[in-house]
């Protein structure tokens, strides 16, 4: 055996498909979330965009428990688009009014999925921060601006635990049941350099660390360790050998669902997995007898699914 294994227990959180999941934070908070809702699991994804530092995805959280609208004092023009510093450019736009429109609807439907939600997994990437010289403030994205408009600097793991810390408190105010699931990204920010990547990955180890101390909710997901490990061949990487590739991500999700879901979870998850391939399947001559029978059968396998499980009437 040419790589070593790691061992994971399964957890004392168990994730069904009537728990609602937000996934917050880096590219791999979008990899295992679009898992989830091609598995047809409840899952919200990143409301702010990707976020890839401890800071915004903290703020990120307080702007969801606010219920305060963004206006266009929140934004600001640079060439042709309209940004705002708390989220990624997917909302920039052309105009104020089209922006604020991306911002404030996805706003106003992440908070109703909040409201109900069981599991938040948090994927932190990197603890270096930029911060706004002009209000001194941590930004998501610099949005193309020039690196003398903001301070680079690397938090220290006492302001990433007190960040997290105040949010998961807040929480749990609201939902005393509500769990976390955080992950270290496995995906590498080369630019920082290779040895500050390596102290970045490591503040975030020990924040986490010391949240899962402090806190009975909060559980530790070893997707850094799983592709530094199993995975480190680079032929497990996308050709700019940073980013997990889409084998790595099968990988990794395969050893996240062994950990939070129970038998009946996988089973379930199984059957809908090979549903969703027969549904996206395309035939090369649709108007064959062969291929309407697939369709139909299809059509009943689906129809079999939500008669065993109401629930799914709405997701299929």
């Amino acid at each position: 055996m040419f790589f070593t294994v790691v061992n994971i227990p399964k957890s004392s959180l168990q994730i069904s498909y009537q728990s609602r999941i937000l996934t917050l934070g880096s590219c791999f908070a979008e990899n295992i979330g679009t898992k989830l809702q091609e598995a047809y699991f409840l899952s919200f994804i990143n409301p702010f965009g990707v976020l890839y530092n401890p800071v915004s995805v903290a703020q990120s959280i307080r702007t969801l428990l606010d219920y305060r609208e963004f206006s266009v004092d929140d934004l600001f023009q640079n060439g042709s688009l309209w940004n705002s510093f708390a989220h990624s450019s997917l909302f920039s736009a052309t105009s104020a009014d089209e922006t604020l429109q991306k911002i404030n609807s996805r706003l106003q439907a992440a908070r109703y999925f909040l409201a109900e939600t069981d599991v938040i997994m948090i994927t932190l990437g990197t603890a270096w921060v930029f911060e706004n010289m002009e209000t001194g403030k941590v930004v998501a994205n610099c949005h193309k601006l020039p690196a003398n408009r903001f301070t680079r600097r690397r938090l220290s793991v006492a302001e990433i635990v007190s960040e997290l810390s105040d949010v998961i408190t807040l929480l749990r105010k609201r939902n005393p049941k509500l769990q976390f699931v955080f992950t270290v990204s496995p995906i590498r920010h080369w630019k920082d350099g290779a040895q500050e990547n390596t102290v970045s990955k490591s503040s975030l180890h020990l924040a986490i660390s010391e949240l899962e101390n402090t806190f009975e909710s909060v559980h530790y997901f070893p997707a850094y360790e799983i592709m530094l490990d199993k995975l480190r061949d680079y032929r497990f990487y996308t050709s700019g050998m940073l980013h997990p590739s889409e084998q790595a991500v099968d990988y990794i999700w395969q050893r996240f669902s062994e950990t939070y879901f129970n038998e009946e979870t996988l089973e379930l998850k199984k059957e809908l997995e090979q549903l969703r391939a027969d549904l996206n399947h395309r035939p090369i001559h649709p108007n064959t007898a062969e291929s309407q029978a697939f369709q139909t059968a299809v059509e009943k396998k689906k129809n079999r699914l939500i008669e065993r499980y109401p629930f799914l009437r709405e997701r299929l």
